[in-house]
């Protein structure tokens, strides 16, 4: 229930609609006091009294029911208390009948979000850089669907480019098929460091990578089909990482799927008067936008990613007649977005507005930065692994005897590299730290994680959950019932702001709440209607949590 929204329509103040009404509504910072408050001191000039009195002759006139079970008036607030039990009852029965599906919202239905998270490059490996970009997308995809949209996941792929005529100059050098086939997506990595290694001593390989992305440019065959064979080899590499990560994708649609749909974006361009030749580039002049003129195709008659871009929006906006359009990209990217995002407008696409940047920040290991052409990186996969395996020798250490203890292990590590990326406002550059995603304490997946195997060990041991009637709460019930309440918010601002950690943050709180209660309140140790109840209680925060957690992609192992 939206209570600020159910005061509002109960109240009627002087000179405003009821959603301004609802929209004053506050959180109190003492919930002794109430758990709703309508500070008053706005309304003294419209009324023409004192926010004391209007607060005072809106209490008499405010209806108290089975919702709102009490409303008082102290100095210039007006403060209204939730009816506890009705709120429990109401919030229990809602979790138990949608399961799965608590929280959930049809606001999306008919409406197409297109999410473009990932990209990863083909030939390249997959590093802790890509992470953000992978999880806060499939994040947002699984938010969007949670709420009845249809969400596209697009992977962007790299596909374009002279890397792909350095790669084939190199592994005309020095490669080898059998080794290529063994080593994989790293033996295709280590040819790419050597060509870069080469290059400086011999400049002509550069010439050299240029004309075989020509001869690939041109259909070549043999050129085709290592570019292919690579393809297929980094496709193999990565789906597997997205398997553990769980995410999934719609459209592998690449650069090189806008290759011809290039030109009539240009054309278009110049039909409307905004391509113009600058030192023999074709661009579009920005300057009055206080921006860098967007370069549409180079000197040489080459395309840039601003090109495809305006290609690959267009073609979304034809193929899925999105709502949105999401770009899930790092901050660094900023002004490549604005400048494509202006020429779609000036080119009259008014659907222009509906294209978001998500940027976000950059992941760093506590080793530093981070380099492909030199060969400085840190594969993703190698994190994950890092991460399985000290959580497997903690499992060992603290409880050696528990069943599946890959199994566990594996929902611990890979769930902690997740909410890494997750956990903070996404724009925050982060230095991924192994001791601390795998903390049993604070504000950690494996926190939360050990909450809900604790939850489920209780349950294990109470059995069935006798029907009963809903008891006066403690304040630690009431606490832990209004967060469970809250669910949904915390999904509806995740898409509002485009940011997933007001759903991990709101599982750590849910997490917090319960661990307090279930210190502060006897389950198993009571009897009759309160024992049923909190063990209901212990039944919903285990779903409300696992509902949370599954937007993420992280999975709720039952023993730790």
């Amino acid at each position: 229930m939206d209570y600020k929204a159910y005061i509002a329509e109960h109240l009627n103040v002087e000179g405003l609609t009821k959603e301004e009404v609802a929209d004053m509504i506050a959180l109190p910072p003492n919930t002794e006091m109430g758990d709703y408050a309508l500070p008053c001191f706005r309304l003294a000039k419209v009324m023409r009294k004192a926010p004391q009195a209007i607060a005072e002759g809106l209490k008499h006139a405010y209806p108290v029911d089975d919702v709102i079970g009490e409303v008082s008036a102290v100095n210039g607030y007006l403060n209204f208390k939730v009816n506890r039990r009705g709120l429990a009852s109401h919030v229990l029965s809602e979790i138990e009948a949608q399961g799965e599906k608590y929280g959930s919202s049809d606001e999306g239905k008919g409406k197409t979000v297109c999410i473009d998270y990932s990209s990863v490059n083909i030939a390249k490996p997959f590093h802790i850089g890509h992470l953000s970009t992978t999880v806060i997308g499939g994040a947002l995809y699984r938010a969007y669907r949670f709420f009845g949209y249809n969400a596209v996941g697009i992977n962007h792929l790299g596909d374009y480019g002279t890397q792909f005529g350095k790669l084939i100059s190199a592994y005309r050098h020095w490669g080898n098929k059998e080794e290529i086939e063994a080593g994989g997506i790293r033996a295709i990595n280590d040819l790419y460091v050597r060509f870069h290694r080469e290059a400086e001593q011999n400049p002509e390989l550069e010439d050299e990578a240029r004309g075989y992305f020509k001869l690939i440019e041109s259909g070549d065959k043999e050129c085709n089909d290592l570019f292919n064979w690579f393809k297929d080899l980094t496709m193999k590499y990565v789906e597997e990482i997205y398997k553990k990560l769980d995410i999934r994708f719609d459209s592998y649609a690449g650069e090189r799927f806008y290759t011809d749909k290039m030109e009539p974006v240009i054309e278009e361009l110049r039909e409307k008067g905004l391509l113009i030749e600058s030192q023999g580039a074709q661009i579009v002049d920005l300057e009055a936008y206080h921006m860098p003129p967007c370069i549409i195709l180079r000197s040489d008659g080459a395309s840039l990613y601003a090109t495809r871009d305006m290609a690959a929006a267009i073609y979304r906006k034809q193929t899925y007649d999105f709502y949105k359009c999401l770009y899930v990209v790092a901050y660094q990217q900023n002004l490549h977005f604005k400048q494509f995002f202006k020429v779609l407008e000036l080119m009259g696409k008014e659907w222009a507005k509906d294209l978001v940047h998500v940027a976000y920040g950059m992941v760093s290991l506590e080793e530093g930065a981070m380099s492909t052409r030199k060969g400085n990186m840190v594969f993703l996969e190698d994190v994950i692994n890092r991460c399985v395996e000290k959580a497997y020798a903690i499992i060992e250490e603290k409880n050696a005897s528990l069943e599946n203890k890959e199994e566990v292990a594996n929902l611990v590590g890979t769930g902690a590299v997740i909410f890494s990326a997750l956990y903070n406002n996404k724009i925050k550059d982060i230095v991924f730290s192994y001791d601390k995603v795998l903390s049993f304490e604070g504000e950690t997946s494996v926190y939360v994680q050990y909450t809900c195997a604790r939850a489920n060990s209780v349950l294990l041991r109470a059995g069935e959950i006798a029907s009963f009637e809903v008891p006066e709460l403690t304040m630690e019930e009431f606490e832990l019932v209004k967060a469970l309440a809250s669910f949904k918010n915390a999904v509806a601002d995740c898409l509002d702001k485009y940011e997933p950690c007001y759903i991990a943050r709101y599982a750590v709180d849910v997490a917090q709440k319960f661990n307090k209660f279930y210190f502060d309140c006897k389950i198993l140790n009571e009897t009759g209607d309160v024992r049923n109840f909190r063990l209901a209680l212990t039944k919903a925060t285990l779903q409300v949590l696992k509902n949370a957690f599954a937007l993420l992609g992280i999975g709720i192992p039952e023993r730790m």
